[in-house]
């Protein structure tokens, strides 16, 4: 860029060149693309009284903006190597494609797209011409008309100098010229046709929403997995251990020695405090009954195990999604557990609702309060899972009591 040797390969670039043929192509395209929806503005405000033809114009015409946004993207890709994401479509249907704001960028890029094509191509073909044809005046020179051209001989030696030296210098300046209008013309494709910084977040967002929620759905799926081959494996061989070993304590002769007596009770013992342990981590798991009965179900049984009296309102008006009831669920069950080893509590008073399209639990107790995320490990893992499900997890737990829980969850997350 700064030697001679520099600006003589920049006129004969592949750069170069290839940004001319885009200009030049955005001409035709351009001017194509205006005359287009210069044409379908005015039918579609001329038949706006009559609806059916102004529906159908108009998905004419939104079909006709995504099609020349191909044909745009496809001239930047081929000949400036620059890929225009494309704006995702997060609603289907002509009411929503009205309302993106993307619709309205593209709408306002095609219809300037002429205008804007024919000032670069002009001012890219003028330099060019310039430097081909002014460069080699001496050797055409000849050829010109003997009358004066702009008040100046143009068979005058000097005339046909100058000349020469104004061609040569436009062409040393074509490379920097249309490179410079490249670069103004992906500019404003980028900020008419791709998506703006909003919904780049809005999309990324979504992708992050969807892959956790992917995230949850398949450890609950593991979850379920482990509570079955525990519930049908492992806890089946503890159940047998037990009755064997139930069995073989009950039919002991009178010759057996008493030390083997008390090993085969003990192991008794074992085995079936071993199968209580299981049953309770399979519950812990994932319960069975929340699959076959439903969170009221499964709510009532948590109540009913509790050492602390539960007082239980349910009422659901739809069943939530599995995910969001096996939230629910958790959210209960570490609750509940935390009353009865810290809260001191004579009572316990559990609502689950749905109102609208949103479950709420409402978990309070009479205990001595001082509950905090913070402070403990277990309130901390409740946010996290309410959290998973963009739920809303809320204590208010002040010293001396009460503690209120009030946990939002949506119903189909």
């Amino acid at each position: 860029m700064t030697t001679p040797g520099a600006l003589m390969r920049a006129t004969w670039s592949a750069r170069t060149w290839l940004g001319t043929a885009h200009l030049l192509v955005g001409l035709p395209v351009g001017v194509a693309t205006t005359v287009a929806v210069a044409t379908l503005v005015p039918l579609i405000l001329g038949f706006a009284i009559t609806v059916v033809p102004a529906i159908a114009l108009c998905t004419v015409l939104l079909t006709s903006l995504r099609v020349f946004t191909s044909w745009q993207r496809s001239r930047f890709s081929a000949f400036c190597g620059v890929d225009l994401a494309e704006v995702p479509v997060d609603e289907p249907g002509l009411l929503a494609a009205v309302r993106r704001p993307s619709t309205w960028r593209q709408f306002g890029y095609h219809t300037l797209a002429g205008v804007t094509g024919i000032l670069m191509a002009a001012v890219v073909a003028g330099v060019w011409s310039v430097g081909f044809v002014f460069s080699t005046a001496l050797a055409h020179g000849w050829l010109l008309p003997d009358r004066p051209i702009a008040g100046l001989d143009p068979h005058d030696p000097l005339v046909l100098l100058g000349a020469t030296v104004v061609g040569l210098l436009a062409l040393l300046a074509a490379p920097w010229v249309v490179r410079a209008l490249v670069i103004v013309d992906v500019g404003i494709a980028r900020g008419l046709l791709q998506p703006s910084h909003a919904e780049e977040l809005a999309e990324r967002v979504a992708a992050l929403s969807e892959s956790r929620a992917d995230l949850v759905d398949a450890a609950d799926a593991e979850r379920r997995r482990i509570e079955r081959d525990l519930h049908d494996g492992t806890q089946q061989r503890l159940v047998s251990l037990a009755m064997n070993l139930g069995i073989t304590r009950a039919t002991l002769g009178a010759d057996v020695p008493e030390s083997a007596r008390v090993s085969i009770a003990a192991a008794h013992d074992e085995a079936k405090q071993a199968l209580v342990e299981l049953r309770d981590f399979i519950r812990g798991l994932h319960p069975a009954v929340l699959d076959d009965r439903g969170l009221d179900a499964a709510l009532s049984g948590i109540a009913a195990r509790s050492p602390v009296p539960v007082r239980l309102k349910v009422g659901l008006d739809t069943r939530p999604s599995r995910v969001v009831e096996a939230v629910a669920y958790f959210v209960v069950s570490e609750a509940l557990t935390n009353v009865a080893k810290h809260a001191n509590a004579t009572r316990i008073d559990v609502s689950a609702e749905t109102i609208g399209d949103r479950l709420w639990l409402v978990i309070a107790d009479d205990g001595v309060g001082g509950a905090r995320q913070e402070l403990g490990s277990g309130l901390r893992g409740l946010a996290q899972r309410v959290g998973s499900v963009d739920g809303r997890l809320k204590i208010d737990s002040p010293l001396g009591g009460p503690t209120l829980i009030v946990v939002e969850l949506p119903c189909a997350s």
